[in-house]
């Protein structure tokens, strides 16, 4: 008897241990940095205005989380397979996407930025005839420019947002485009000292209405306590708190 009570007990210990593990939500991020919104430090540790965020959000839904770095290109498969439970990783929301997986609210709203050389003679989009581009791989920066400059432009994909920059700096592209506010970092660096934005670009039907988190169509209630907790950190000044540390503007967008 006293054999069955442990073996029991056991159970019920194994149990309670696979319930912790399984409301976990696993929040997937790409595994390259994307400064200000997310890096990874010596120590392996994520930081930046969107991790403070996601783990705002994840204390307003009062749920344990943890960040799961994935290439970008793979991060809406791997949401769908159930790799990760929510994409929190400045994913925009376009009707592309929504075929696939369903959005929260937004949670930011940043324009879209071409970048060049300050002593470039590109200053319009006729200028950009004949051009290098570079853009990151799966991202709606990557479909504004297939559908707008590929005819006349030779476009370079990378898979790492850092990577266009390196080759933007080594001349083996003349452009860049890519989020402003993530291009912000490297303008400011050394490196970035000879460049400058050039032109912004605006479209909704392209770029989306701003970023919000990616939950897969099925999780409708984990969708709604997305939607709550933005909500609420919004509301009670948690947003702006984070949000302040990091930017000197409204980050949240018209």
């Amino acid at each position: 008897m006293n054999i069955l009570k442990s073996l029991l007990a056991s159970a019920v210990v194994a149990a309670g241990l696979g319930t912790s593990a399984s409301a976990e939500i696993k929040l997937g991020l790409d595994s390259a940095n994307y400064e200000p919104f997310y890096s990874r430090g010596a120590d392996g540790e994520w930081t930046g205005w969107e991790i403070e965020i996601g783990n705002a959000l994840c204390a307003a839904m009062e749920e344990d989380c943890t960040w799961v770095p994935i290439a970008w290109d793979g991060i809406i498969p791997a949401l769908t397979a159930k790799k990760i439970d929510a994409i929190v990783g400045s994913m925009s929301i376009t009707e592309e996407r929504q075929k696939t997986i369903s959005f929260s609210d937004k949670y930011y709203n940043t324009p879209a930025a071409l970048i060049a050389a300050k002593t470039s003679d590109i200053t319009s989009v006729a200028d950009l005839a004949g051009k290098n581009i570079g853009v990151q791989v799966s991202t709606t920066h990557e479909n504004y420019v297939n559908a707008n400059f590929a005819d006349g432009s030779n476009v370079k994909i990378y898979q790492d947002f850092n990577e266009h920059n390196f080759d933007l700096v080594a001349g083996r592209v003349d452009a860049v485009v890519a989020d402003s506010l993530a291009l912000s970092p490297f303008l400011q660096s050394s490196d970035g000292s000879a460049f400058e934005v050039k032109m912004n670009f605006k479209d909704d039907a392209i770029f989306g209405i701003g970023v919000g988190a990616g939950i897969r169509k099925e999780d409708t209630d984990l969708l709604a306590k997305f939607n709550a907790a933005i909500a609420k950190i919004r509301a009670d000044g948690t947003y702006d708190a984070i949000s302040a540390k990091y930017f000197d503007f409204d980050i949240y967008g018209g």
